[in-house]
C-alpha cells in the first residue's frame, strides 16, 4: 500500500468565476436543424442519442430549420413575442417593487421566458401544470390578470391565496396552473400522481412540471421518474437547466459527467434535450411530448437548455459567484431578441413594431400596478385574519374553535 495515492475529493467548478472572462467552449452545441425527429412512437432505446444532443430550430440569420421547426403561423410568434416582452416588463416592475420595499421576495425568470410561454401556449389550461417559481409565463401567456399576480406578491387585502404564500408562489387552477411548493422537487411527483389519476379516469387530461438542475439532485425527481416509467403516466416533465441552482452552478448536480435529459434512459424513458432560448424549439419538442402522453405513450423528459440571466432571487447577488457579463455571453443568445429576428427575417415584424410593443408591455403593467397598490403593498393592506382558520380542515378542530374565539374573528 506505499505506493497508493493519497485520496483526494474532486468538488467540480465553473468555467468562470467574479473577474473572470466567460468561457462557454466546453459546451457541445448541435447546429439549428442538425438533430433528427423521431416519430413519437419510438422506442427511447431507440432514440437515446436525442438525451445528449440539441435540438435547435432557429438559426444565426434568425431562419427556421430542420426537422424541428413547427411552422408556427405569424400571428402565433408574434403573440408569443409580445407574452415574452410582458413577463419581462412585469419581472422588471416587480424587482423595483421589492426594491422600494413593497413586496419582502421577487424572483424573475430573464432569458427563460421562452420556456414557460411556448408552453404555456400549447398546453390546454385544463390540463395541469406543476410549476417553479421562474414559470410565471405560464400564467401571463393566459391571459392571468396581471393585478392579481401583484395582489400575491404584495400579500395584500386581495391576495388569492390569503396570505398563505409566499410572494411568487401563485395558484390558479383554472389556469392550469398548481400552487407552488418551495419544498423543490416536490411538484414532480405530484405531476406524475396527477397523470395517474388523470389515466385512471379516463380522463383526456395531462400533467407537466418543471424543474431546476439542481433539484435533479431531489430523492423526489427519481421517485417520480420511476413511477413516470412504471406506469407511462401522461405527464411531460420538463427540467430547466439554467446552469446555477442559486449560488451552485450545474456541475454540482452532476451536469459535468453527464446531460441532465439522460438521467432518463436509465429508467426507460424518452428523452429530449432542446434550445430553452428557442422559442420554436421548445414549441416542438413540447408539442412532440405533448402528443405522446395524449396517445398513452406515457411520459418524456426535457432538458431545457437555458441560462438565467438575473439574480436567483431578491436575496442574491451573482456578482460574487459568477462573471459579471457571463449571461451577455451565453452563446444561445436572448429568447426575445430571437423571435424578434425570425419574424423580421420572414417579413413580419420591425424594429418599430417592437419598440411599440415594450412600450404597451410596460403600460399595461403600470396600469395593473396601479390597480393593485391602490388596494396596498406589504404591510399597508392584509387578508382578513380569519381566513387563516378557514379552508384547512373540513370539520373545525376544537383547538381551531378556541383559536379562533381568542381571536374574535
Amino acid at each position: 500500500m506505499k505506493n497508493t495515492p493519497t485520496l483526494s475529493l474532486r468538488v467540480p467548478e465553473p468555467s468562470g468565476r467574479p473577474g473572470d472572462t466567460p468561457d462557454f467552449s466546453h459546451l457541445k452545441l448541435d447546429a439549428p436543424g442538425a438533430v433528427d425527429r423521431p416519430d413519437v412512437a419510438t422506442a427511447p432505446a431507440e432514440m437515446r442519442d436525442h438525451a445528449f444532443r440539441l435540438i435547435r430550430v432557429l438559426d444565426d440569420e434568425g431562419r427556421a430549420v430542420g426537422p424541428w421547426d413547427p411552422k408556427l403561423d405569424p400571428d402565433t410568434l408574434r403573440r408569443g413575442l409580445k407574452a415574452m416582452i410582458l413577463t419581462r416588463a412585469f419581472d422588471d416592475r416587480m424587482h423595483r417593487a421589492h426594491r422600494q420595499g413593497k413586496t419582502s421576495f421577487y424572483m424573475k425568470c430573464t432569458g427563460e421566458e421562452a420556456i414557460a410561454v411556448a408552453q404555456g401556449m400549447i398546453l390546454s389550461r385544463e390540463d395541469m401544470g406543476f410549476p417553479t417559481y421562474r414559470q410565471q409565463g405560464l400564467l401571463i401567456s393566459r391571459g392571468y390578470p396581471l393585478a392579481s399576480m401583484m395582489n400575491q406578491i404584495y400579500s395584500n387585502a386581495e391576495d388569492p391565496i390569503k396570505g398563505r404564500q409566499l410572494p411568487i408562489m401563485y395558484s390558479a387552477k383554472d389556469y392550469g396552473f398548481f400552487t407552488i411548493s418551495g419544498n423543490l422537487g416536490t411538484q414532480y411527483v405530484q405531476a406524475v400522481g396527477w397523470a395517474m389519476a388523470s389515466a385512471i379516469r379516463g380522463d383526456d387530461k395531462i400533467a407537466a412540471a418543471w424543474i431546476g438542475d439542481g433539484s435533479t439532485a431531489e430523492s423526489d425527481f427519481h421517485s417520480a421518474l420511476t413511477f413516470a416509467a412504471v406506469y407511462r403516466a401522461p405527464v411531460i416533465l420538463n427540467i430547466v437547466n439554467n446552469q446555477w441552482a442559486i449560488s451552485s452552478f450545474q456541475g454540482i448536480a452532476g451536469g459535468l459527467e453527464t446531460t441532465f435529459a439522460s438521467k432518463a434512459v436509465g429508467y426507460g424513458l424518452p428523452a429530449l434535450r432542446v434550445d430553452g432560448n428557442d422559442f420554436l424549439a421548445v414549441w416542438a419538442a413540447t408539442q412532440w411530448a405533448e402528443e405522446r402522453a395524449r396517445t398513452n405513450q406515457g411520459a418524456t423528459i426535457i432538458e431545457l437548455f437555458t441560462y438565467r440571466g438575473a439574480p436567483h432571487s431578491t436575496s442574491d447577488d451573482p456578482s460574487r459567484y459568477r462573471p459579471g457579463d457571463e449571461h451577455e455571453k451565453w452563446p444561445l443568445g436572448d429568447p426575445i431578441a430571437r423571435v424578434k429576428q425570425h419574424l423580421i427575417a420572414i417579413g413580419e415584424w420591425s424594429d418599430d413594431q417592437q419598440e411599440a410593443a415594450e412600450k404597451e408591455a410596460v403600460e399595461q403593467v403600470r396600469a395593473a400596478a396601479r390597480e393593485s397598490e391602490a388596494i396596498g403593498t406589504l404591510g399597508q393592506s392584509r387578508p382578513s385574519v380569519k381566513t387563516m382558520f378557514e379552508e384547512v380542515f373540513a370539520t373545525e378542530d376544537w383547538r381551531l374553535v378556541e383559536q379562533r374565539r381568542e381571536v374574535g374573528v
